[in-house]
Parts: C-alpha cells; structure tokens; sequence
C-alpha cells in the first residue's frame, strides 16, 4: 500500500509548507520590525500640551462646513468617535451631559466622527442626544490629530493651543477637569 501525500491546494500553501522554519521566523521579525517602527511615526503626529491646534474645515453632517477658525478665543472640546467604537458608545452620554453643565460657561465641543457616513453620524447623535455640532472627518483631520485609536479627547484653550490629548475612553472626572483647565 502507497501512502499518499495531501498536495496544497493553492501555490502559496505549497511554498509555506515548504519555506524553511528559519525564513518564515525572519519574515514575521521583518514584518513586526516594520510595525515597530511605523507606529510611532504615525503617533509623533499628535499634539501635545502647548502645542497650536492643527487647523480643519470640515463638513458638518447637518450641512455646511465647520472650521476651528470659527472657534478663536473660545475654550473647544474635541471628541473623535465612531459608531462602533465601543469606548466612544460608553462615554457618549457622559460627553452630552458635560456639554450641558459647561456650554453656559463658554465651552464650544464638536464631535468628530472619523471615516462614517453621515447618517451613522446623526445617529450616534441622536441615540445619545448630542446636541453639539457633528463634523465628518475623512482620516485627513485625524491624521493631523494622530488618530490611532478611537476616541480621542482635545481640550484646545482660549489661545488655541492644545491643553490636554488622550486617546481612549476618559472617566466622567479625567474630562471634566480637563474642561475646568481651559475654561
């Protein structure tokens, strides 16, 4: 009796299969080293404390666009979301209510929904009562913001210079003494 031997069923397989445990170990090693060097490059591109806002004009999911220009001199809170951003979802309610405490003391918050249609837009605005305005951020805007993950808070002072950046979600606490520093 012959033992058969199972054949790859597509080119690539057979060339795994055959590839030495050495080359694929330096190809996972090139390709983490690659990682590793990339990410931080992307995250440089965030501001930091003291740092002037980087500049936007965006299109507002209700029509119309919306620059950071038009909020010169005023104390703005920038929230990157997404609708499937679970973090986004859990801080949601607490950013409406914040919103409703401070916006009689001066502060301005846009919501920036990164790389969704308007529609999921306004509908992460309304599920969560959002009253403030809604900008839809092609990735160009994130970039500049080193929107690596989701959400992202900006608290940006009356000079225009950027008080305190996080990325992930932030406790009710962490956001309102970040809006307390710059109003």
């Amino acid at each position: 009796m012959v033992d058969k031997v199972a054949k790859p069923s597509t080119p690539w397989r057979s060339a795994l299969i055959h590839e030495p445990i050495v080359l694929r170990k330096m190809r996972m090693a090139a390709a983490i080293g690659a990682f590793a060097v990339l990410v931080p490059i992307v995250a440089s591109a965030a501001p930091h404390a003291g740092d002037v806002a980087p500049a936007f004009s965006l299109p507002k999911a209700t029509g119309g666009t919306l620059s950071l220009a038009q909020y010169r001199g005023k104390p703005t809170y920038l929230n990157f979301f997404a609708s499937w951003c679970g973090p986004c979802n859990n801080e949601a309610a607490t950013v409406a209510q914040l919103y409703g405490k401070y916006h009689r003391r001066g502060l301005a918050t846009i919501g920036v929904n990164e790389q969704e249609d308007k529609t999921k837009a306004l509908d992460f605005a309304h599920k969560y009562k959002w009253p403030f305005a809604i900008v839809l951020d092609d990735g160009t805007m994130g970039k500049d913001y080193g929107a690596i993950g989701l959400p992202i808070h900006v608290f940006i002072d009356k000079a225009g210079k950027v008080s305190t950046y996080r990325i992930g979600e932030m406790e009710r606490a962490d956001v309102e003494d970040a809006i307390k520093k710059i109003l």
